[in-house]
């Protein structure tokens, strides 16, 4: 893949690394790629970062056409620039673009595509304490016709933006409430895909959540609103009697990057991981007994997030004292420290950019 490049004339002023936020700011340039049924992926650029050009009958806007992915920029101690598995995020992307009838981009092209706009931008990562150079790469339909049908045009891009801590709380419990009226996604749909349709129709549920006091929610199954699926962005685990229950990958829930980094490693110290339906009952009832010991979410932008509290039906229990769990913290911190460099990477999950 040629990528042609142009650059800004005038560099932005970089924001303060000490009030990031999340997604606030972007950076100067931005990865463009076209696709045309027939001539396939073309005119692969990086520009300056601006406004794009939308007929307003673009398929996208009246049909929710559209894919994307969350991934993260770290840069060592040592100058080195590096991404964290990103194969795992073009393959997931394939998959959703395959679910909602896209043309698939091959991984070695999104991942060079990703790879040079990062290396441009590399002087926004950020090395503050918990921060990084988040990376949004997403892909719509483009063609300008009103009818429900496949489109023969299409858009890639992706843009980049340095983030610090996804919640307020930071690496701090949060309050989770169950949500029992809404659903996320049923077996069948597009829960699986990273898709902008899934989030758009979760945010009642959030904004509901949010008005009664908790950070999050936590989704149950569409089919009988008995069995948990995900917290709202993540994934979620459970520490129960010593052992490490989450959903399943079903067709329902997301397949997270760091949801399988967290097993691989958790099955290396020797736990058992147990990726079955887990009632919310049964959760509630481990909650009160003392058995539910630790719960975390596992997700890109909040790598893991620990759960201080689950609320169901006006019933509440408290986990581990609302304190972050010893497990949790190590899982954070192993994470983490492989991929800012501070930690030996075993598993050769990171990229680094040249």
């Amino acid at each position: 893949m040629n990528i042609s490049i142009e650059k800004v004339s005038q560099l932005k002023t970089k924001p303060d690394e000490g009030n990031l936020g999340f997604g606030k700011h972007l950076t100067d340039h931005m990865f463009t790629m076209d696709y045309e049924t027939g001539k396939g992926w073309h005119n692969a650029q990086i520009i300056p970062y601006g406004p794009i050009s939308m007929d307003p009958a673009s398929m996208v806007l009246h049909y929710a056409q559209e894919v994307f992915e969350g991934m993260k920029a770290y840069k060592t101690k040592d100058g080195k620039v590096q991404l964290f598995r990103p194969d795992m995020n073009a393959k997931r992307m394939q998959k959703s673009c395959e679910r909602l009838c896209m043309p698939q981009i091959s991984v070695e092209d999104f991942v060079n595509a990703v790879a040079a706009v990062v290396k441009l931008d590399q002087d926004w990562i950020p090395t503050a304490p918990g921060t990084s150079l988040y990376i949004r790469p997403f892909m719509y339909g483009n063609e300008s016709m009103i009818g429900v049908q496949i489109p023969n045009h299409y858009k890639f891009m992706v843009i980049l933006s340095p983030v610090g801590s996804l919640y307020p709380e930071g690496v701090n419990p949060v309050k989770i409430y169950v949500e029992e009226e809404y659903v996320r996604a049923t077996k069948g749909g597009t829960g699986f895909t990273k898709c902008g349709g899934n989030y758009a129709a979760s945010l009642i549920a959030q904004e509901k959540a949010h008005k009664l006091g908790y950070t999050q929610v936590l989704w149950l199954d569409g089919a009988e609103r008995k069995y948990v699926e995900e917290v709202g962005t993540m994934n979620v685990m459970f520490k129960i009697d010593n052992e490490i229950w989450t959903a399943p990958l079903d067709g329902s829930i997301l397949d997270g990057v760091t949801r399988n980094s967290c097993i691989q490693i958790l099955k290396d110290w020797g736990y058992k991981v147990r990726e079955e339906p887990i009632s919310i009952d049964f959760l509630m009832e481990s909650g009160k007994n003392g058995k539910l010991e630790e719960a975390f979410g596992t997700g890109t932008a909040a790598v893991i997030s620990p759960v201080g509290s689950l609320t169901y039906k006006s019933d509440t229990v408290e986990i581990n004292n609302f304190k972050t769990g010893e497990l949790t913290q190590k899982l954070y911190d192993t994470l983490t420290g492989i991929q800012w460099g501070d930690k030996e990477d075993t598993y050769n999950w990171t990229v680094e950019v040249k």
